[in-house]
């Protein structure tokens, strides 16, 4: 689901309604302090959770007050994050 590669974290399902709460607590638990980035590469598939999936690391992260970026976010999510004005909230790498 979340795998640790080259010093970051990489999702390797797709970030959609079914596995947003396993992606979420995935995310949480991976999370460590520091700036840590989350590959998005190998995401073929995504919806409107993986938006409020990302949103929730974020919060994660700065509670355990780390930075967190996104590296090679789909254009889906993009899209999405541009329509529901939450853009500038998506770091990236």
């Amino acid at each position: 689901m979340i795998e640790r590669c080259n010093g970051g974290l990489r999702v390797t399902v797709p970030m959609t309604m079914a596995n947003a709460r396993g992606l979420l607590d995935a995310g949480r638990s991976a999370l460590q302090a520091g700036e840590q980035v989350v590959d998005l590469s190998a995401v073929a598939e995504v919806d409107s959770s993986a938006i409020a999936t990302m949103l929730g690391w974020l919060r994660e992260a700065d509670r355990v007050r780390s930075t967190l970026k996104f590296k090679a976010i789909p254009p889906a999510v993009l899209s999405l994050a541009e329509v529901y004005g939450v853009s500038e909230l998506l770091p990236r790498a």
